[in-house]
């Protein structure tokens, strides 16, 4: 889907950012207002100078950035998710947990009588989940998502979102690796468990130069490298922003059959409507096509349908493939929505709500919190 990139008219142009403090992330936004706090810190690099010194200010920024997103992954999950991996590993689990009263919508197959007699009040029996999982993330850092208009670009919240499964998911023996894809090549990041294993996948993830432009994305590519050799049972997690053609849904039906699959979509606001701004040039980064147009109200209401519809066959597809579905956006408090969506999935495992595409509240606006 083509994404616009700038105005015709030179005063509407947005300048090149300059030289930043090698320690501290940006404090505006794509949009140029104040970034949020909820917004994910940038990790794409930004060189200056000369290229060793552009290397060393690139590399700092980006532990920086890490270490932002770390300390803001953990002050906001820690003890509202993490207890037993909440919502974010396959099935609810074997071994026995803590009971809870009962809720509309459980499994009553969970019921705990020997409290329910003791209290009086219906209580279930909640599970913990199973250790040692093998989780393996697929992502997707094509040219398609170096783009924001928001609060951050596609990029860093596709990063944060990978951050945010390796900290539900490290501990108790679990490992976790990936599988990278820029369209220009394939990276492929063996499991391994521990703090600094994980922290250190996020850092290779993190470190891969964007393609060129006009670089394609291969998603399913990624998708069969994770395939062969097959895998030992566990979670797939694939991050994209899932644009172009749904020729991936293939691929991923054939790991259903061996692993739980999620799916998180990133979403920037340009992906769905163009704004009311006349002439603009139009670019796809996946084939470097260029094409000028005027936004009138036909065309915003034309590729508002179209790209609603292209959204709802992703959907489809995931669901088809058995794959959770949960949607991260790009002017919308990511972590709050990844809570959302993890009580929601836990609920489902328990006879209530399913594990597919969770409501949210309507976006924020970039400058809010």
């Amino acid at each position: 889907m083509s994404e616009p990139v700038s105005p015709d008219t030179p005063a509407a142009r947005v300048p090149e950012p300059g030289p930043r403090p090698e320690s501290t992330p940006p404090a505006t936004s794509p949009a140029g207002g104040p970034r949020p706090a909820w917004a994910p810190p940038p990790t794409s690099p930004v060189p200056s100078g000369p290229a060793e010194v552009a290397g060393e200010r690139t590399h700092a920024r980006l532990q920086a950035s890490l270490r932002t997103l770390e300390l803001s992954v953990r002050r906001r999950l820690d003890g509202l998710l993490q207890g037993n991996h909440l919502g974010l590993v396959p099935g609810p689990g074997t071994e026995p947990g803590e009971p809870r009263p009962y809720q509309p919508g459980d499994d009553v197959r969970r019921m705990d009588w020997s409290v329910t007699a003791r209290t009086t009040e219906p209580h279930i029996r909640e599970t913990i989940a199973d250790r040692e999982l093998e989780t393996q993330l697929v992502v997707d850092l094509s040219p398609s998502l170096d783009f924001g208009t928001a609060a951050c670009e596609k990029r860093d919240l596709a990063i944060a979102a990978c951050a945010a499964v390796v900290h539900l998911t490290r501990g108790g023996g679990n490992r976790i690796g990936a599988v990278v894809a820029t369209g220009e090549r394939t990276v492929r990041l063996p499991a391994r468990g521990g703090e600094t294993a994980a922290r250190e996948l996020l850092r290779r993830i993190a470190s891969i130069p964007p393609a060129p432009e006009g670089t394609r994305g291969d998603l399913p590519g990624a998708l069969e490298a994770l395939r062969r050799p097959p895998r030992r049972r566990g979670q797939v997690v694939v991050v994209s922003d899932f644009l172009g053609d749904v020729d991936w849904e293939r691929a991923l039906r054939g790991l259903r059959a061996r692993h739980d699959l999620l799916a998180v979509e990133v979403v920037d606001p340009r992906d769905e409507e163009l704004p009311d701004v006349g002439t603009v040039v139009l670019a796809d980064p996946e084939s470097g096509r260029r094409r000028e147009v005027t936004t009138t109200a036909t065309l915003r209401r034309r590729f508002a349908a179209e790209a609603a519809a292209h959204r709802e066959r992703v959907a489809v597809a995931l669901r088809a493939a058995g794959a959770g579905h949960l949607v991260l956006r790009t002017d919308r408090d990511w972590i709050a929505d990844v809570v959302r969506f993890a009580v929601a999935r836990k609920r489902g495992w328990s006879g209530g709500a399913t594990t597919g595409r969770v409501p949210t509240a309507a976006p924020a606006r970039p400058g809010g919190r």
